[in-house]
C-alpha cells in the first residue's frame, strides 16, 4: 500500500514538474505553425499575381481564395485573438503619401494571453502591394478562416484581402 502512494506521489510531482514545460512547448508549436500559415498565404500571393492582370474595376479583378486554418487541438496552446491587420508603414505611408517599402499586412495573435505577436505578410518579388479591404480581418481562433484575393490596380497592382468565410 504504502509502495502504491509512493508511485502515485511521485508521478504527480513529476507531471506538476513537467507541466511548464509541456505549456511552453504548445505555445511554440502554435506561433510555428501559425508563421508556417502565413508563408503558405505569402505563397499563393505570388503565384496569383505572377499568373494574373490587374484591372481598375474591382468587378472584373482575378480573385482567388485561400484558407487559414489556425492550430487546435492538444498540440496547440488557446489563440485569444487571430487577425490580418494594416502595419503602421501602411498608416504612415499614407498620412505622408511616401512609399511602404516593407509588408504593409500582418497576422496578429496572442497566445494564451501572452505579448500580441506580428507576423508580416511580404511576398517578395510579386510586384504588387498587398492590402485589406476593410480594416483588421478577423479569423478564427481555433478553425479555418477563408479569405478572398482580389488583383486590382489602384495606380499600381494591388492584392485586395477580404473574408468570405
Amino acid at each position: 500500500m504504502i509502495r502504491v502512494a509512493l508511485t502515485v506521489l511521485v508521478a504527480v510531482a513529476l507531471l506538476a514538474a513537467a507541466t511548464p514545460a509541456l505549456e511552453d512547448a504548445r505555445a511554440s508549436t502554435t506561433a510555428e505553425r501559425l508563421d508556417a500559415e502565413t508563408d503558405r498565404v505569402e505563397r499563393v500571393i505570388g503565384a496569383f499575381v505572377a499568373g494574373s492582370v490587374s484591372v481598375s474595376d474591382p468587378a472584373l479583378a482575378a480573385q482567388t481564395s485561400v484558407t487559414v486554418r489556425a492550430p487546435s487541438g492538444f498540440g496547440a496552446a488557446p489563440i485569444d485573438r487571430l487577425a490580418l491587420v494594416e502595419t503602421a508603414a501602411t498608416a504612415e505611408a499614407e498620412r505622408t503619401s511616401t512609399d511602404v517599402g516593407e509588408a504593409s499586412v500582418a497576422l496578429r495573435y496572442r497566445i494564451d494571453g501572452g505579448p500580441e505577436r506580428t507576423v508580416p505578410i511580404a511576398p517578395g518579388g510579386v510586384g504588387a502591394t498587398v492590402a485589406i479591404d476593410s480594416g483588421a480581418v478577423a479569423l478564427r481562433p481555433g478553425g479555418e478562416s477563408r479569405l478572398r484575393l482580389r488583383l486590382v490596380d489602384d495606380g499600381e497592382p494591388t492584392v485586395r484581402i477580404a473574408r468570405v468565410g
